[in-house]
């Protein structure tokens, strides 16, 4: 994590300058460079004279790249020529930030919170900054610790992935004047970069509906998640919408993984062995109803359908209907808006759209299925 220009953006923003070609005289002034020949420092100052631009539109195009100006794409182009590396500590000094952002996740094991921490750590190197994470296991006390933590070693600035519906932590975090973004989760009017959750729920909803089930089971994850609270209540309502009415014990909470995904699917099956689909908010929940389903006698896209959320890598080997939620994207998004409030202040939340992916594990009703065979 030196900060230096990742070669495959470099070459990206050379190939991108369609009008210079082989012939291009500061390409050619960058590599015949002294500096860049004798090893000694290449400066925004350096790169500025070779480009023929000021060293602000310099600092401006290595900081937030547009990928679309190709005056930035020819900076870029430049500054990989030169071997170009930021001088974070003479940075620091000179702006008052310490070039770290930190991240705070509930839990670095879950797949979801692993793929936004890579998405933040890769977009912040691109940005010349360093991203450091800590667990904090979604309990309060723990959150509470490892943001006080963070501060301690400075960081410019948050992105936090484990938010609660009620504030808590998050305005505390906020009344410190920290600059911060949440992702994955929001709560209240705080800057976010969440999927549009509720029509995530209700794509589910709708689908499961479109196969004309009406017992239909939700496994509706964190109470406290946003995230979780706003997929279960789009699936319920667009069920309702269609006609169907999804019942109280049809309803079961989960911790997101496939062990308490599982023991959820057994108690509603004990309840209700009538139910033929099944909406999880999470993946791993949705795996873990396949496994009770299995263990039942009841075939996953034959006897019951199921429909997850998120489609982690392990969805597609698992041929599993799901809800696509772009994590890398968010993760980079909610990065770029990090230091958008930093250097601005306000900013606007941004949502994702969500997309539904059948596979295997959607089927209509048994008697329906039995019917149309």
């Amino acid at each position: 994590m030196d900060g230096s220009i990742p070669p495959s953006r470099a070459h990206g923003g050379h190939a991108g300058v369609t009008d210079q070609g082989d012939d291009d005289p500061a390409a050619t002034r960058a590599q015949d460079d002294p500096a860049a020949t004798r090893g000694l420092p290449v400066t925004l100052r350096t790169i500025a004279e070779h480009a023929g631009v000021h060293t602000s539109t310099v600092s401006r195009a290595l900081r937030q790249p547009d990928r679309a100006d190709p005056t930035a794409r020819r900076i870029q182009s430049i500054a990989a020529e030169l071997g170009y590396r930021p001088d974070l500590a003479a940075a620091s000094l000179r702006t008052r930030r310490s070039g770290t952002i930190g991240m705070l996740v509930h839990r670095l094991t879950d797949v979801v919170q692993a793929i936004l921490f890579e998405a933040v750590e890769h977009t912040a190197l691109e940005l010349g900054y360093q991203a450091i994470v800590a667990n904090t296991y979604d309990a309060v006390a723990e959150q509470y610790r490892r943001a006080e933590l963070m501060l301690a070693r400075r960081v410019d600035g948050l992105v936090l992935a484990d938010a609660h519906l009620t504030p808590g932590y998050i305005a505390w975090v906020h009344e410190r004047g920290v600059p911060f973004v949440l992702v994955n989760r929001r709560t209240g009017d705080y800057p976010s970069v969440t999927l549009d959750d509720y029509l995530a729920g209700q794509l589910a909803g709708s689908h499961l509906a479109g196969l004309d089930h009406t017992v239909v089971a939700v496994l509706a994850g964190l109470a406290h998640s946003s995230a979780s609270s706003e997929r279960a209540s789009g699936c319920l309502d667009a069920s309702r919408e269609r006609g169907v009415q999804i019942e109280d014990d049809l309803v079961e909470g989960t911790r997101l993984d496939a062990s308490s995904g599982r023991a959820a699917m057994r108690r509603i099956l004990a309840r209700r062995p009538d139910v033929t689909a099944v909406f999880a908010v999470n993946d791993f929940d949705a795996l873990g109803a396949v496994i009770a389903l299995r263990e039942a006698g009841r075939e996953p896209g034959r006897d019951v359908a199921v429909v997850g959320c998120n489609d982690v890598p392990v969805a597609e080997a698992a041929q599993l209907t799901t809800i696509r939620s772009p994590h890398t994207t968010m993760g980079a998004t909610a990065t770029r808006l990090l230091m958008d409030v930093i250097d601005q202040g306000r900013v606007e939340s941004v949502r994702l759209s969500p997309e539904l992916v059948v596979r295997a594990t959607s089927c209509p009703p048994p008697e329906r299925h039995e019917h149309r065979t």
